[in-house]
């Protein structure tokens, strides 16, 4: 006897949504500028200012026990190249998108006049996604999820291309809001964004479909903002009250922006929103289900959190720069894969999520093309990375002038190659293992190790054509030492031996 066509229909629909329920959710909560020594949780036990013990986050300190800390996660040196890298599982050497703001009429070279004397042409940069470019909503439709993105997109393109529920083509505008009465209920937007996560992530438990929730805190980017009573709770403690005594009748003048008390209450206040959406997923029941990837953009030098000796910065630079300040930052992830309180010392970069998420939902991450991310899924669950993993290379693109001069870098287990395009001839290698504040450069002791790092570096970007600047002939060292820039450029550039470490620096 024949099965009715009708019961086959049913069957190939419930076997669907069985599967689909099966499959898990993921959420990342994407935090912006947020330095690698940024939080409670020490980064590296063998760094003792890898965190900050002053600052209370107890969700987040929560989820590292119930997940996995990345000691050595990348991100990129600045927040549309690190948010196009996520999205693409690309490089931003590959993707052309390495600068916020680098689009000019121009394809190849920035000509503008204010580059014109400069001792390199520099480049510009991508100003959108490529159309033929899959991203993570398009990855996973296919694999039955759906996908929402909230908060600061910044790539200069419609995140409705991919995503069913998003804020449209944000910048870092609205993550500062003027209004008085928002300024004091919704600092940095964190509350209004984590309601709208909370909403969509409902609609999706309710409906039984698997889903990917992106939460884009404009938190904790510069325009410091936090609760009052947050502020005020940091600004007791007995650190802040001695750091306030050297600053004498200053103190009483501080607004929000220079107090250290606003940036430990935003971080604090953000972490509260982070909570409610853990929250809400042990409410929904889904929380076995779910996998949670906190993480930052990029790196950053908090230097209004000087308040005591001893908290210093761990790590060289800054936002903008690829020394590790600018793109080492802080990542934890929970699932239900992930091994609880676990340690991942291995490389990982922002264009590993791509292929993460993909594998999480069940898809084959090798089907994905043209991409530089390789898949953490394993090593998550207990996998012991291989040599070809441990020693892979990364690769981190700033050919532009703005807050920084032209370099591009390489990592490869624990060394590091910089390579700065006005100086070619000072070659640049690092031992991070006993070195990662990268204060001395050993590529003359080492330099096959240089010559290979450097040699692979460039043939990559060949490869992937990557915009490359040239020497200017129209150099005119008058005009560069003008710059505001260029006592930074010239301390923070390249040098040979050692560089001596700066006053807040470990």
């Amino acid at each position: 006897m024949k099965t009715p066509i009708f019961l086959i229909i049913f069957a190939i629909f419930a076997g669907s949504s069985l599967a689909a329920e099966d499959k898990p959710n993921i959420v990342l909560l994407y935090i912006d500028d947020w330095a690698w020594n940024g939080t409670p949780i020490p980064m590296d036990d063998s760094i003792g200012n890898s965190f900050m013990p002053i600052l209370q986050m107890p969700n987040l300190e929560k989820l590292a026990r119930q997940g996995m800390k990345f000691t050595n996660a990348y991100g990129s040196h600045q927040c549309a190249p690190a948010r196009v890298s996520v999205q693409t599982g690309q490089s931003c050497a590959r993707s052309g998108f390495t600068l916020v703001l680098g689009n000019t009429n121009d394809d190849y070279y920035d000509t503008r006049k204010k580059y014109q004397n400069l001792p390199v042409v520099p480049n510009v940069s991508d100003s959108s996604i490529d159309s033929d470019t899959v991203t993570i909503p398009e990855a996973l439709k296919p694999l039955g999820y759906v996908s929402a993105h909230i908060g600061k997109w910044h790539m200069y393109s419609d995140p409705g291309a991919g995503y069913a529920v998003h804020d449209g083509d944000t910048d870092n505008t609205p993550g500062t809001p003027k209004d008085p009465e928002v300024f004091a209920t919704d600092p940095k937007l964190m509350f209004s964004i984590t309601e709208k996560a909370i909403e969509f992530i409902e609609s999706q438990a309710k409906a039984g479909s698997p889903f990917y929730c992106q939460i884009s805190h404009y938190a904790m980017h510069a325009g410091t903002q936090c609760l009052e009573e947050t502020r005020q709770k940091y600004r007791k403690l007995s650190e802040l009250q001695a750091y306030y005594k050297t600053l004498g009748k200053k103190a009483n003048n501080l607004n929000a922006k220079n107090d250290p008390a606003s940036w430990l209450g935003m971080a604090e206040d953000l972490d509260g929103r982070i909570g409610a959406v853990l929250d809400k997923l042990e409410e929904l029941k889904i929380a076995d289900n779910t996998y949670v990837v906190v993480v930052s953009d990029n790196g950053y030098r908090h230097s209004t959190v000087h308040i005591k000796p001893g908290m210093t910065q761990p790590l060289h630079g800054h936002k903008w720069w690829a020394w590790q300040a600018g793109i080492r930052v802080p990542m934890i992830v929970k699932g239900p894969t992930v091994e609880p309180n676990s340690v991942f010392k291995a490389n990982v970069a922002n264009y590993d999520f791509l292929p993460t998420f993909v594998d999480w939902a069940g898809g084959d991450p090798a089907s994905l093309k043209n991409i530089d991310g390789t898949s953490l899924a394993g090593y998550m669950s207990g996998e012991k990375p291989d040599d070809s993993f441990l020693n892979r290379n990364l690769y981190f693109h700033v050919p532009h002038y703005r807050s920084e001069i032209p370099h591009s870098a390489v990592i490869s287990g624990q060394s590091k190659v910089m390579h700065f395009y006005e100086k070619p001839e000072i070659p640049m290698l690092f031992d991070l293992s006993g070195d990662p504040e990268e204060a001395r450069n050993i590529a003359q002791q080492h330099p096959e190790t240089h010559k290979k790092l450097f040699g692979e570096m460039m043939r990559y970007f060949d490869e992937v054509g990557a915009r490359m600047p040239k020497m200017n002939p129209d150099y005119d060292p008058e005009v560069y030492q003008k710059l505001k820039s260029y006592e930074l450029f010239m301390k923070w550039g390249p040098f040979e031996d050692e560089r001596p470490l700066e006053e807040d620096e470990m």
